[in-house]
């Protein structure tokens, strides 16, 4: 008797413990997006912008880097790759769809890795 109560409470510390792993109201996040040009960075910015929680979001056009700050609590870096593949650009961790680079301008489309 006295083996289950102990298993129980030690399930019940382990189900607690994770359900206050705390999230981070100011992750600093960073990945690699595609794109060319300055009307490249104010779509990608913009779409990083749309997503609730995203705080700050800078695009360097040499680097192809977007630096955000984001609410963890609000969204996650998936909900931002997933926006920014919406707009048309693909990230490290998320591809566009077809038809979203091809709604980018010419001057936009960048070479993609297959």
């Amino acid at each position: 008797m006295n083996k289950i109560v102990l298993i129980a409470i030690m399930i019940f510390l382990g189900f607690s413990a994770q359900a206050q792993t705390k999230k981070n109201k100011n992750l600093k996040y960073t990945t690699e997006v595609n794109g060319n040009c300055e009307q490249c960075k104010k779509r990608i910015e913009k779409a990083a912008y749309g997503v609730p929680g995203v705080k700050t979001a800078t695009w360097d056009i040499s680097s192809h880097q977007l630096s955000v700050i984001l609410n963890e609590e609000k969204c996650s870096p998936s909900d931002l790759n997933k926006a920014i593949a919406k707009a048309g650009h693909d990230t490290k961790e998320v591809k566009a769809a077809a038809a979203d680079y091809d709604n980018l301008h010419s001057c936009c489309k960048y070479v993609r890795e297959e």
